[in-house]
């Protein structure tokens, strides 16, 4: 259901102003802000989906990169694959390995759970498939992609594919911000804001819950800006660390306010 929006101060720093010393700030994935991300992460979205899809098109383990509390992986899992989870967050990895506990032997057999950096990371081999997700990349900056793409060509078996997302912003008539009400897997319903004003090169994203009890009590408040990186720099990036799109699918319908396209990517012959 769509919140009011305003012009000039943010809806997301007003709401969080409203709540007084009330408002606990956090990231989205540190220990405060991992449990609300993964209480509203789904398995079943056409990013996922599409990326699941384009593995099961050839055989092979699974890299997944920014692993999270496993919104790829566990579906991976799944459908029969081995796969190695890495993530830089204990926190998030704290709840992938909560998740896995939940899974059948087998699942858990199959998975390698790995803390580290996505830009700098050595597991001695190699995978026909390494898959990074939409936002994932936009949390490094220019010289942290430059390392990315080199460990990735460094892991990646022969004939191996790199499956990437992109997010842009669609929709350039839309307002600045928008705020929603979204309804986790446990039920609770948040304020979700984004402010992403057309052509900016970051969006800011803040998450809180939008009942929270009527006392004294903290609220936990999400907030983070992400950068933006465009389709075309992000291939020129692509094509000058040595990897080459073979295929570029578009994961959103025309006129959204989010544009995400899967980019499949395989080492320059």
């Amino acid at each position: 259901m769509p919140l009011t929006t305003v012009q000039g101060t943010t809806l997301a720093a007003r709401r969080t102003a409203e709540l007084g010393s009330r408002a606990r700030i956090c990231g989205l994935y540190d220990a405060l802000g991992a449990p609300l991300y993964q209480d509203l992460a789904t398995y079943d979205d056409p990013e996922t989906r599409a990326l699941v899809a384009a593995v099961r098109a050839t055989p092979g383990s699974v890299l997944d990169l920014a692993a999270g509390a496993g919104r790829f992986t566990l579906p991976l899992l799944a459908a029969g694959r081995e796969v190695t989870a890495l993530d830089l967050s204990t926190d998030m990895l704290a709840l992938l390995r909560t998740e896995l506990a939940k899974a059948p032997t087998s699942m858990q057999a199959r998975c390698t759970v790995v803390q580290g950096d996505m830009a700098h990371f050595a597991l001695g081999r190699s995978f026909p498939h390494i898959l990074l997700g939409t936002t994932s990349l936009s949390l490094l900056d220019d010289r942290g992609r430059t390392h990315l793409y080199r460990s990735v060509l460094a892991h990646l078996a022969e004939g191996g594919q790199f499956l990437l997302t992109v997010l842009e912003r669609g929709e350039f008539d839309g307002p600045a911000e928008t705020a929603v009400r979204v309804t986790g897997a446990g039920g609770t319903v948040y304020e979700l804001y984004e402010d992403w004003p057309a052509g900016a090169d970051s969006r800011t994203v803040t998450l809180l819950p939008a009942d929270p009890p009527q006392d004294d009590s903290p609220v936990t408040v999400c907030t983070d800006r992400v950068a933006v990186l465009d389709l075309p720099r992000l291939e020129e990036e692509l094509a000058e660390s040595g990897l080459t799109v073979t295929s570029r699918q578009p994961l959103s319908p025309p006129g959204e306010r989010h544009r995400v396209t899967l980019l499949t990517t395989e080492a320059s012959r």
